[in-house]
């Protein structure tokens, strides 16, 4: 459930993973006079770009370790941003106040990354924490209704858009991905493992190997959270890189659920993708 942004204490403790959304997020908090402490993933996030915020540097699965540097720079709630390769149990550095929850954390891995997400997030809650999501702190961020972009979709693309929802609506119990394309009311590729940038160069190979002989600047990039996701975590995001994936994809164009949908740079996306004739389009959840 998400918290009143007025309910939202200072600091904020932002769990950093990869990219550069978690210091978005954390300049959006400094903006509305919120403190953001970054707890960095080692190895993921990035180190240059971290430098500039106060932060502390943990592993995966030092959950012991983590706790009491949340407790000591006294953040209450809690954000987890970042792109995450999900890592391997034997990736995982325990500590012992992993091995205290280590039956909770074997069963979160037993899932699908909204499962894993979720799971890890009730073992901190049940540590006196609370979970919040973009929405509770950065809801700025996230993907206005409407069009972006000069260029609208079409008939054409509105039909698929409509298509690629129903699909993903369907795969929403697997816990599979949160992206499908669709060209010409034809499902020609969903997300998998390989996440939104690998879709998009699929779809691509394919076009080079003429498997796919539409004419480039049809069908769609359609991206929405799974049905029944906890929208604290793992939200859809977008930004210049999947502009660039789509036009390489020979795509119309890009349509994600507005206000469920993070934006990365959203002014560079938009510019790329009004350099490349593409629309960006936020539909209702």
């Amino acid at each position: 459930m998400a918290a009143p942004a007025s309910e939202i204490s200072s600091p904020v403790g932002v769990i950093a993973a990869g990219g550069t959304m978690p210091f978005a997020v954390a300049d959006s908090l400094a903006a509305r006079g919120i403190d953001a402490v970054l707890f960095a993933l080692r190895g993921i996030c990035d180190p240059e770009r971290v430098e500039r915020f106060r932060h502390h540097w943990i592993s995966i699965g030092q959950i012991g370790r983590a706790t009491k540097l949340f407790r000591a720079e006294g953040c209450r709630d809690l954000v987890f941003i970042g792109t995450l390769v999900r890592p391997a149990l034997s990736e995982i550095r325990l500590d012992w106040g992993t091995l205290r929850v280590l039956g909770q954390v074997w069963a979160a891995f037993r899932g699908g990354d909204d499962h894993l997400l979720s799971g890890i997030g009730n073992i901190l809650e049940r540590d006196g924490f609370r979970m919040v999501g973009i929405k509770d702190v950065a809801p700025d961020l996230l993907m206005p209704q409407g069009c972006m972009t000069r260029i609208s979709p079409d008939e054409e693309a509105v039909a698929d858009i409509a298509r690629g929802r129903e699909v993903l609506a369907a795969l929403s119990p697997f816990d599979i991905g949160q992206a499908a394309i669709v060209i010409d009311g034809h499902v020609v590729a969903v997300e998998d493992i390989e996440g939104t940038d690998g879709l998009l160069a699929r779809v691509a190979r394919l076009r080079e190997q003429n498997r796919i002989r539409t004419a480039a600047g049809r069908g769609v990039l359609v991206k929405a959270p799974k049905r029944g996701q906890d929208l604290r975590f793992d939200l859809p995001t977008i930004g210049p890189r999947t502009v660039e994936g789509a036009a390489n994809a020979g795509l119309a164009g890009i349509a994600v659920a507005a206000g469920n949908t993070v934006l990365a740079e959203p002014q560079a996306m938009i510019e790329a993708a009004d350099a490349a004739a593409l629309f960006v389009t936020g539909v209702s959840a």
